[in-house]
């Protein structure tokens, strides 16, 4: 063939290198089939079409293509194009023979090794890949390029007669290969750093190709001699109080909101404010199951689609009212209830791409959610399309939206009547939460759950019928809608309802309301108790002498114990007493962990523990002196709820049960919790279904508990100190550092002053 005949010519002509470099890699295509033997054909007579006059016994075809007129033209073409290659360095042809004899050696040993052969135009000796090599324990095992390529030079490569017109660059020299063997050879400068290199040893274990700036971040942190270690005993599993028999206890939420709508209509519900603090509306029991009831009926009987209902029991419905709107979200939730719909409380997006908003779109669209409710207020404030639609917002399903204001709702037929049925372990509502990466999750939670938790907040809070409370919090989710809509209507209680626009202008408006109100409880924040510190110059004629319980929703984050010690100070005097101050401890998984109680209702007196910082880096507890910098001062978030079993466990691993000197995961058991994360199997075993074990590997219970994500341990009188949370945990050279410590620190120190090492 031509190709072969060729190739024999060419054993005694010298050619340029970077002519033998193209054809080296042009038979390197046809025989890995990335060519034909045609299109093979054609290049090679192109490459080689100039070099004609020289080539003794060529194919007369590859003559007569692109023929140069006299040899000394050229010879004199050949070396003019010889000098304005050689000086384009960008040239990515421009490689030696030298370069093209390894790339062969190389590929002869890998066929002997049958070993796979390399991606197209890439050189075993310059191109390895880390990821995918694993060296076995005898690290000489790879093969060695370099040995082969010395062979090949020093024994196989033929000796090649001087060019004339050789490009600029190149000088004559001998070559030392990688084991010191000299090669005489012109070469260039590239080639000489391509043979420096070949000198390095051998490949390095894989762990070694890690090893370098960072060798002191990547070695194993072995642990400090002298690193407190806990040394109590195990501490065993906490039980509270059992739930007390409450006679004529409705068996649902649903009973009892019948009941007071039937026989106490004129009772006060919920009172709306807006943001100016006068009450633009006052909810009635009454008033509340009647609407429910017309929204229950208009969900199943009106809302049609093809002829067929939208919904059936059982399907989720998105609840979409802005925190200055109690009264419709309540009519919202308790309709939902009644229609046997899931309710799905979630926040007004603001915008059309709004990245928190996706998320909340992402859970929508795990539920199956087609259907979103709201106000005729809250639509008008949402993105239109040009239709005048709502906007499908970005990562949301396409929902339908009804506005639920009392001319779009049907009357109820005389022959329809809801179905109230005792609590069950169906889905009552979710309830969205936001985890630390920014995804949304959906946590599920029965009747019988919702039933359980109002059951127990009545016992430990000693809520009765007709009390008033105020409700600072977001009453869509977490406290603010277990106290100020479940429970209340539990108890039939009146809730204040202070909207947080209010808040923002009038940060004693909430202290106002219970003055006026003459409240007996009121559910409030430390932020919002710090705002009206701030505000109290401009009020001097309130009085908090009607409360008996001062909740403090986020009473376990380690900034609460200064905002309410400082809030004690300024209202004592105006009538509040210290043991009204309650905080308390929940996670959206677990509801409400632990709260504290009045002494009144039997509670121990008030805890304060003055922790090593130091210490808790570790997981251990050592009490401190407040006199050192490096301290965590906390309080005490009361005793576990009524019908709760509670335990400490260690944080990484097996579940096992934490020493009493030792900071772990709280872990609760009760029938007043979440019950799984909606459509996530994985995580809900997790999390929802833990099994504690002692350190022998027992587990201390048939039932399964409940992490609550709570960084804590039980301290005396059996009370709960919370000192972090898992969301919050960052683990620095084998140390834990909670992130609720940087927001302690931050708002303890004043603006003027340093921040003292150690915090």
């Amino acid at each position: 063939m031509a190709a072969e005949r060729g190739g024999c010519a060419l054993e005694a002509v010298p050619l340029p290198p970077e002519v033998r470099e193209s054809l080296a890699e042009l038979e390197l295509e046809l025989s890995e089939g990335d060519i034909t033997q045609k299109g093979y054909e054609k290049k090679r007579a192109k490459l080689l079409a100039r070099y004609i006059p020289l080539i003794q016994g060529v194919d007369p075809s590859l003559q007569a293509e692109n023929r140069v007129p006299g040899s000394s033209q050229a010879t004199a073409g050949v070396s003019k194009q010889q000098k304005s290659r050689s000086t384009n360095s960008r040239d990515e042809r421009f490689r030696s023979d030298v370069h093209t004899e390894a790339v062969q050696a190389a590929l002869a040993k890998y066929k002997e090794r049958k070993m796979p052969m390399p991606s197209k135009r890439r050189s075993v000796l310059v191109h390895s890949s880390v990821e995918t090599y694993t060296p076995p324990e005898n690290h000489s095992a790879p093969p060695d390029v370099t040995t082969g390529l010395v062979e090949y030079l020093h024994h196989e490569r033929p000796q090649v007669a001087s060019v004339r017109g050789v490009p600029r660059g190149y000088s004559s020299s001998i070559l030392e290969t990688a084991d010191g063997v000299p090669v005489n050879s012109r070469v260039s400068s590239k080639i000489q750093q391509l043979l420096n290199t070949l000198k390095r040893p051998k490949r390095p274990p894989l762990k070694e190709f890690f090893v370098d700036d960072f060798e002191e971040l990547l070695e194993v942190q072995q642990p400090d001699p002298n690193q407190p270690k806990p040394e109590g005993n195990q501490v065993n599993v906490l039980k509270g109080e059992p739930l007390g028999v409450v006679t004529n206890w409705p068996p649902s939420l649903l009973a009892a909101l019948q009941r007071w709508g039937t026989t106490q209509s004129k009772a006060p519900c919920l009172t709306a404010l807006d943001t100016t603090g006068k009450a633009v509306y006052t909810l009635t029991y009454g008033k509340l199951w009647s609407r429910s009831l017309k929204l229950a009926y208009t969900l199943l009987n009106k809302l049609t689609t093809k002829n067929e209902p939208l919904l059936k029991p059982g399907d989720r419905v998105a609840l979409v009212f802005p925190n200055s709107d109690p009264v419709m979200f309540m009519v919202a939730f308790y309709g939902c209830l009644l229609a046997e719909l899931i309710p799905v409380p979630i926040e007004v997006p603001l915008t059309r791409k709004d990245a928190g908003s996706q998320q909340i779109g992402f859970l929508l669209g795990s539920c199956g959610v087609t259907l979103a409710l709201t106000t005729d207020a809250c639509q008008k404030g949402l993105p239109k399309a040009q239709t005048g639609e709502v906007v499908t917002f970005k990562g949301w399903p396409r929902l339908i939206w009804f506005v639920i204001d009392g001319k779009h709702l049907a009357k109820p037929a005389k022959d329809w009547h809801p179905q109230v049925r005792d609590a069950s372990a169906e889905i009552a509502y979710i309830e969205y939460k936001t985890s630390k990466e920014g995804s949304t999750v959906g946590i599920t939670v029965s009747h019988a759950s919702m039933l359980a938790h109002c059951h127990a907040l009545t016992q430990a809070c000693g809520y009765s019928e007709a009390e008033t409370l105020t409700n600072v919090l977001d009453f869509k989710r977490e406290a603010g809608l277990w106290h100020g809509v479940l429970t209340s209507v539990m108890n039939r209680m009146h809730v204040i309802s202070i909207p947080y626009a209010l808040m923002k202008v009038n940060p004693l408006s909430w202290i106002q309301k219970v003055c006026s109100y003459k409240a007996r409880v009121a559910v409030v924040k430390s932020r919002d108790m710090h705002w009206s510190l701030l505000a109290q110059r401009d009020q001097r004629d309130v009085s908090l002498s009607s409360l008996r319980m001062l909740i403090v929703a986020d009473g376990a984050n380690p900034w609460s114990i200064s905002s309410c010690d400082a809030f004690l100070n300024v209202f004592q005097s105006r009538g509040l007493r210290p043991e009204v101050i309650c905080p308390c401890a929940s996670s959206s998984e677990a509801l409400t962990v632990a709260i504290r109680r009045p002494s009144e209702l039997g509670g121990p007196p008030p805890g304060k523990a003055v922790l090593s910082m130091n210490c808790l880096s570790f997981g251990v507890i050592r009490v401190d002196t407040e006199e050192k910098l490096s301290v965590l001062t906390v309080q005490d978030v009361g005793q576990i709820m009524p019908g709760a079993s509670m335990c400490v466990v260690k944080v990484d691993g097996t579940p096992y049960l934490c020493k009493a000197d030792e900071v772990g995961e709280i872990c609760v058991n009760s029938g007043a919790t979440g019950t799984a994360y909606f459509g996530l199997l994985g995580i809900t075993k997790n999390v929802f279904e833990a099994i504690p074990v002692t350190a022998a590997g027992m587990p201390v219970s048939d039932q399964p508990f409940t992490r609550t994500g709570l960084l804590g341990f039980v301290g005396p009188d059996y009370l709960v100190f919370v000192v972090g949370k898992l969301d919050g945990l960052m683990t620095v050279s084998g140390r834990r550092h909670n992130a609720d410590d940087v927001v302690a620190t931050a708002l303890a120190v004043e603006p003027m002053k340093f921040v003292y090492r150690g915090r």
